[in-house]
């Protein structure tokens, strides 16, 4: 079973970059984040007829919105709302196998990484600090689950191209690094992309559109992520990003990850 996560950035503009996804890449599962489409716009029958019928969305105008889409048949499908807003960050349902797929969407945190001068990130350490504590009232709840998504932050100093530079920088700040490893704990959840890519690897999913030449240049980070239940990583095969996607007409900033299970 392969697994693809997307921040989309706009699943109603990039469908057809959807549908070469698919053609080329050929998953079983793709979640979305940022989906930018609230649920009676979301083009479900386009996704439908792409192969995947089995459709879990929350979506809103303009902003936010996850999904997930299956060719298998969905079941139990849930929202979750953090910090007492319902702005469509977290969906997860059940697939035909028992497992538990979570798609999550974190806050960026906005520019600036004190939470005194800048509400946007003091909702994302909220944020962080909920989930953590969801996931780790759940533990033994659910024995095989997946939780991916645009998590916002990369943790290792390989996942950016410069730690020095971006230390003080959201999405690479020790505070947001030191909360992602509590949340990760909490599973506890395997970073599945790290267990096949060795950690000393540079690898990056997102490149900013404020490059004039993003490939040339290379400032990238690794913030989109597939973490996997200890009871799923015997099964883990091959777990890849899909870099060239970010040079397709109309990219996202963001590229796919995937994931691969043996049965």
């Amino acid at each position: 079973m392969k697994i693809v996560t997307w921040n989309i950035n706009s699943v109603r503009l990039r469908l057809s970059n959807l549908g070469r996804l698919v053609e080329e890449l050929d998953p079983d599962v793709i979640c979305l984040q940022e989906t930018k489409a609230h649920d009676d716009v979301f083009p479900g029958a386009g996704i439908a007829a792409l192969g995947y019928p089995h459709q879990v969305i929350a979506g809103m105008k303009s902003y936010n919105g996850v999904a997930i889409l299956s060719r298998l048949p969905l079941s139990n499908p849930q929202t979750q709302s953090w910090c007492g807003k319902e702005d469509c960050r977290h969906i997860f349902a059940t697939l035909p196998n028992g497992t538990e797929v979570h798609s999550v969407y974190i806050p960026a945190g906005g520019d600036i990484p004190d939470p005194a001068a800048n509400p946007k990130f003091a909702h994302k350490l909220q944020f962080l600090d909920d989930i953590t504590a969801w996931s780790h009232a759940r533990q033994g709840d659910v024995t095989k689950r997946i939780l991916v998504g645009d998590l916002n932050i990369a943790p290792l100093e390989t996942d950016v191209w410069s730690h020095k530079q971006l230390l003080k920088v959201v999405s690479h700040t020790p505070i947001e690094v030191e909360k992602l490893s509590k949340f990760q704990a909490s599973g506890p959840w395997i970073d599945a992309v790290r267990e096949i890519i060795p950690p000393e690897e540079r690898l990056y999913s997102w490149w900013s559109y404020r490059s004039s030449d993003w490939q040339a240049a290379d400032k990238g980070r690794r913030l989109d992520h597939i973490w996997i239940s200890e009871t799923l990583r015997p099964h883990l095969t091959d777990a890849r990003i899909y870099r060239d996607v970010r040079g397709w007409d109309l990219a996202s900033d963001h590229v796919p990850v995937s994931i691969t299970l043996a049965d």
